[in-house]
C-alpha cells in the first residue's frame, strides 16, 4: 500500500464528509455539540489519514502553546539533569512541553535557541547562560526575549543586568564555610581551582573563598589560584602545577566536584595522602561524591529545588497582571557536606 505523504487539513476533513471545518474542528475536540456517531467517524477518518494538529495556529487561537523552553549550558551533570528534573516534575502533570536546548558554552547557539524558541511561540524561557556569553558581553538577544513579553527566568546563572525572574544558589555562601572548614581543620595553604573568569557561578565562590581567608587574616597567594572550566580534564595540568610548587597547598577547594575528580587523580598519581597531606572539599554534592576514595566533602547545592522554585515563579508571573509584575530573585541556601576528604 502506497504511504500517503500529502498533509490532511481540517477544510480537507471538512471536504470529504461535506460539513463545514467548524464541524471536524469540534468532533476532533470531541465536543458534544456534534453527535457521538459523527464525532467518532471524523475522529478515526483523520486518524486513518494522519492528521496532525496545526500547534502553531492552535497557539494563536488560544494564546498558548503549552511549550516551554529550557536553555542550558550542558547536560554533561548531575546539576543540570536535577534542574531539568524539578522543571519537568511540575510542567509535565500541567501538560506542557519542554524544548530542551543546549548550548555547551556557545553564545551564538544560545541566540539561535532563544530566536527558534520565540518564533515556535513559546510560553516561557528558562536560561543557564553560557559562558560565552558572559565572555562577549552579548545580551542583546536576551534583551529581546524580555522586550516581548513572554517569562525568562534564569535558572543557576543569570545576567545581573536585567530586570527579570531568577533561581540561584547562595555560591558565595558556599564557597566561605568550604574555605572556613578547612582553615578550622589546621589548613593554611588552600588553593582553588577556580571556575571560567566572568561566569557569576565562578565569580561568587571565587569571592566566598577569598573573603574568608581575609576574614581570617590569611595573605592571598595568586599562586595557589589556578583556573579550570568544570570539566575533569581542566583539573589535571593545575594540579600537577600545584603539587610542583616549592610550597605545596594543605588543600586545594574546587569549583566543582568533577575538578576535585581530577584534582585526586594527579594526588593519588603522586602517592599523596588525601586529607592527611591535601585535605579537598568540591561543590555541588553529586551523588558519585560520596563513592569517591576517600568521600569527597563538597558543598550541597539544591539543583532539584532551583527547577522547582523556577516553575512556581513562571506559574505566578502568568497569574499576575502585566502592570503588576516585578522580578523577584530567589537565593536558595548552600550547606556543607564533611565526609572523609577533610575529616582530619
Amino acid at each position: 500500500m502506497k504511504e500517503n505523504t500529502q498533509i490532511i487539513t481540517i477544510k480537507d476533513i471538512a471536504r470529504k464528509f461535506k460539513c463545514s471545518p467548524s464541524t471536524v474542528s469540534r468532533a476532533l475536540n470531541d465536543n458534544h455539540v456534534i453527535n457521538e456517531e459523527t464525532r467518532k467517524t471524523i475522529q478515526e477518518y483523520a486518524e486513518k489519514m494522519g492528521y496532525q494538529r496545526n500547534i502553531i495556529s492552535l497557539s494563536l487561537l488560544n494564546k498558548s502553546s503549552k511549550t516551554l523552553g529550557v536553555i542550558l549550558p550542558n547536560i554533561n551533570h548531575f546539576h543540570e539533569s536535577s534542574m531539568l528534573e524539578g522543571l519537568q516534575s511540575t510542567f509535565q502533570p500541567l501538560g506542557y512541553l519542554l524544548h530542551i536546548c543546549v548550548t555547551n558554552e556557545s553564545y551564538e547557539l544560545e541566540k539561535q535557541y532563544i530566536e527558534r524558541l520565540l518564533a515556535n511561540r513559546v510560553d516561557g524561557i528558562f536560561l543557564s547562560i553560557s559562558q560565552e556569553t558572559f565572555d562577549e558581553e552579548h545580551y542583546e538577544h536576551i534583551e529581546k526575549a524580555i522586550k516581548r513579553d513572554i517569562p525568562l527566568i534564569y535558572i543557576d546563572r543569570k545576567f545581573e543586568g536585567a530586570s527579570t525572574n531568577g533561581v540561584v544558589i547562595d555560591d558565595y555562601n558556599g564557597a566561605f564555610l568550604a574555605t572556613q572548614h578547612l582553615i578550622e581543620i589546621g589548613c593554611r595553604r588552600i588553593a582553588h581551582l577556580r571556575g571560567p573568569k566572568g561566569l557569576t557561578v565562578s565569580e561568587y565562590r571565587f569571592n566566598g573563598y577569598r573573603d574568608c581567608l581575609l576574614k581570617n587574616n590569611f595573605t592571598i597567594d595568586e599562586s595557589l589560584i589556578c583556573t579550570t572550566n568544570f570539566e575533569v580534564e581542566s583539573a589535571i595540568e593545575p594540579t600537577n602545577y600545584l603539587l610542583d610548587l616549592p610550597q605545596k597547598p594543605d588543600a586545594i577547594f574546587g569549583v566543582n566536584d568533577h575538578v576535585c575528580i581530577g584534582a585526586m587523580h594527579v594526588i593519588r598519581q603522586r602517592c599523596i595522602q588525601i586529607p592527611q597531606q591535601i585535605a579537598l572539599v568540591g561543590f555541588d554534592d553529586s551523588p558519585i561524591a560520596q563513592y569517591f576514595y576517600p568521600p569527597l566533602s563538597s558543598v550541597l547545592r539544591q539543583s532539584r529545588q532551583i527547577g522547582l522554585e523556577a516553575s512556581t515563579l513562571f506559574l505566578n508571573q502568568l497569574k499576575t497582571n502585566k502592570e503588576m509584575r516585578s522580578s523577584q530573585n530567589i537565593v536558595l541556601p548552600s550547606k556543607l557536606i564533611i565526609r572523609d576528604s577533610s575529616r582530619k
